[in-house]
């Protein structure tokens, strides 16, 4: 157990965060998922920027890597193309 105040509330805070990252994390990929499956290219060209947003939030956040960001913008853009 920690002995110290500030570990205790460091304690806290890494689950607050912990929290606040899986549910940002959850969200976009139930978004990826959604623009993945959708068939109509008009939906998607709307969905897309809303998702790369997210993907680009949870890079700056340090939730995800860039390069996985970056791999997943460059599939999807792909597929709403080829809608």
């Amino acid at each position: 157990m920690a002995n110290h105040k500030s570990a205790l509330k460091r304690i806290r805070r890494n689950e607050a965060v912990k929290l606040r990252n899986k549910v940002q994390h959850k969200a976009t990929r139930n978004a990826i998922k959604k623009l993945k499956d959708l068939t109509s290219k008009k939906e998607a060209n709307k969905l897309l920027p809303s998702v790369v947003s997210m993907l680009d939030k949870l890079v700056k956040n340090n939730i995800i890597h860039a390069n996985k960001s970056a791999n997943l913008k460059s599939k999807l853009t792909k597929q709403v193309t080829s809608l």
